[in-house]
């Protein structure tokens, strides 16, 4: 089968390699929704992108974001077109599989000191044990301080984990499922093993929140209302002898995010409106005010009519009915360590472009948003338009898993949609892979789309 790389030439290797390593960069900061909304919106600045409070009135040629709750970002370029005759819309999550902390986390058992966890999204628990763990997020006082964590992501940062039981005594736990080898009130983080000095009780529980308060200016009753994610400590890297592919933490979705979001910065004057919406949540079925489901989408979309002067009640409805989705979020590459979960003419594959699921769910394609045919043929004319390489596929072999996507929710909203995304290996686990040429070759599908579709 034929790759991007092939077709490219010095210029445009260049081109897709520093991208990609841009990506690297970006994702290695990135690895909670709030610090990916935080970073999107420095670069969306920078990309002459104004908060929607801004705007009085709004024209064609605006470029308007707007931030839900630190973890929701809608970016738009005003086009040619009112309105009301539709916009281009990329939609892609930013939240990834990971642990929480609990609300009380912090105990202390056996002269060690434990944090308590919560997984978060579809995780093989097993996968999570024996590796270096950071602590990103923020921790809310109730004088309103807001508080950035960020411990284990720096060099010289302390790391913490969750231990494993040691393969000497492990016959009994190697006997039971993959499922439950390692369970979820296992996975506890240690954090800590010198006692306070002079302390008869919970004595290194005292030294390890003298260190909280000391180092981070928070208490433990300040745990209630903290966000605290427990994430793969470290930078993104090169991966394969040929610096192909790139490993690191999130590329559910953020790989899409950033490819979408950098899509919509290229855009300069098109004819439909361009949006891009980065949503939270999806991982846990897009609920709550911060994902799809929530009206924050079309809240935002109302604001934006009224401040286009169009104040009529079904304009929302025309708006939504006459837009068009790619609901950018990854596919399953194909693995041939695992050929049997796959069905090899319907499977996405390293290097050959962007993903097109027709349809995804599970079983009967059970929750899911199946493509109109229509819609499918004007993706693939805008694809091979601008000489965009594509490549179809399922979410693995019939009945053997599945899985789904927002999709369904733009869908419900009466506008066409398709997902379009990367092909990710080891997707779910602290270590994700995916193809530079897929990430190049995605950003140009999605800026095709936004330019081009009608």
């Amino acid at each position: 089968m034929k790759t991007v790389w092939e077709k490219q030439d010095s210029t445009s290797m260049k081109q897709l390699m520093d991208f990609s390593e841009e990506y690297r960069k970006f994702l290695s900061v990135s690895k909670t929704e709030r610090n990916f909304v935080k970073n999107a919106v420095k670069a969306a600045e920078e990309a002459g992108f104004r908060p929607l409070e801004s705007f009085s009135t709004i024209k064609k040629g605006d470029r308007i974001y707007s931030v839900n709750r630190g973890k929701n970002l809608c970016m738009f370029v005003i086009g040619e077109k009112d309105l009301t005759e539709g916009m281009n819309i990329l939609g892609a999550h930013i939240d990834s599989p990971r642990m929480d902390l609990k609300q009380k986390p912090l105990y202390e058992k056996d002269g060690l000191v434990l944090m308590d966890t919560h997984y978060y999204g579809g995780i093989k628990k097993y996968q999570w044990v024996a590796r270096e763990m950071a602590l990103v997020g923020v921790v809310c006082l109730k004088d309103g301080t807001v508080l950035d964590i960020n411990i284990g992501d720096k060099p010289n940062d302390p790391v913490v984990g969750v231990s494993d039981l040691l393969i000497h005594l492990s016959a009994e736990q190697l006997k039971k499922p993959g499922a439950t080898v390692v369970e979820g009130e296992k996975l506890d983080l240690l954090v800590g093993s010198i006692p306070k000095k002079d302390e008869e009780k919970d004595a290194v529980k005292k030294y390890i929140l003298d260190i909280l308060k000391n180092e981070y200016g928070f208490e433990e009753d300040d745990f209630i209302s903290a966000e605290i994610e427990v994430v793969p400590a470290g930078e993104a890297r090169d991966y394969g002898l040929d610096r192909s592919m790139i490993i690191g933490y999130g590329h559910d979705d953020r790989v899409c995010a950033y490819t979408s979001m950098r899509a919509i910065m290229d855009i300069e004057q098109p004819e439909r409106t361009s949006c891009c919406i980065l949503v939270d949540k999806e991982e846990i079925g897009s609920v709550g005010n911060t994902g799809m489901q929530s009206r924050y989408f079309e809240n935002t979309v109302l604001e934006l009519l009224e401040k286009a002067g169009c104040t009529k009640l079904s304009d929302l409805s025309r708006t939504l009915r006459n837009s068009r989705m790619l609901s950018s979020d990854v596919s399953i590459a194909f693995d041939p360590n695992y050929p049997e979960v796959s069905d090899p003419k319907n499977s996405a594959y390293f290097g050959c472009g962007i993903c097109f699921n027709k349809y995804t769910g599970s079983r009967g394609k059970s929750g899911s948003n199946d493509a109109n045919a229509e819609f499918v043929a004007k993706v693939r004319r805008v694809m091979d338009d601008n000489d965009v390489m594509f490549q179809t596929c399922e979410l693995g072999a019939v009945d053997v898993g599945g899985g789904g996507t927002i999709a369904y929710i733009l869908a419900d909203l009466d506008m066409d949609v398709i997902d379009a995304g990367i092909c990710v290996q080891n997707m779910h686990a602290p270590c994700e892979v995916v193809s530079k040429a897929d990430i190049y070759e995605g950003c140009r599908a999605y800026k095709a789309f936004l330019k081009d579709m009608d």
